[in-house]
């Protein structure tokens, strides 16, 4: 479990939430045992963004991961009797806090740069240096090949310090 929601964190989820009165997302509010589950999309060669011909940028995108999100969300469900909650009152996206984000609102982007030995498979190498650059260093997310629906800040830290450490090898 994760914070407390609160009614007006319900008033802007959902239209039918704008027409409810407070006092009753104030009820709900005080009444939820709110979790927090994430999964992520896993990762598909044709999820791309690519430049066209033009200049304009063309996105690519199908979502990977539907069927462990529903099973994931059922999770939670099967523990309502011991907690002695009712099962049928788990509330799935309807005053529920429990909404998918669509392709403008998502965050802790990877992927986008793949690593590997290969330049013609891979934009980077295994120390995030640019194959056809040799002075262009990435050590964002983006080489990440997955992130586990988590944040991945202090992984890409990690990173950044270990690709520093072999800067200085390389410069010294």
């Amino acid at each position: 479990m994760v914070g407390k929601s609160q009614a007006p964190m319900y008033r802007g989820e959902r239209e039918i939430a704008k027409l409810a009165p407070m006092f009753s997302l104030d009820e709900i509010a005080r009444h939820a045992v709110d979790f927090w589950l994430s999964t992520e999309d896993l990762p598909r060669p044709e999820n791309r963004v690519t430049v066209e011909g033009d200049g304009s940028i063309r996105l690519s995108y199908t979502p990977t991961n539907q069927e462990s999100a529903n099973r994931l969300f059922e999770m939670p469900r099967s523990i309502l009797g011991r907690l002695r909650l009712r099962e049928d009152t788990l509330a799935r996206r309807n005053l529920y806090m429990k909404n998918e984000m669509d392709l403008g609102a998502v965050a802790h982007q990877a992927g986008t740069c793949r690593f590997g030995e290969d330049p013609k498979t891979s934009v980077l190498d295994r120390d995030c240096k640019a194959h056809e650059l040799d002075n262009l260093y990435v050590v964002d997310t983006s080489f990440f090949p997955s992130i586990g629906a988590v944040n991945p800040a202090l992984t890409a830290m990690a990173n950044a310090l270990r690709v520093g450490d072999h800067l200085l090898k390389r410069l010294g």
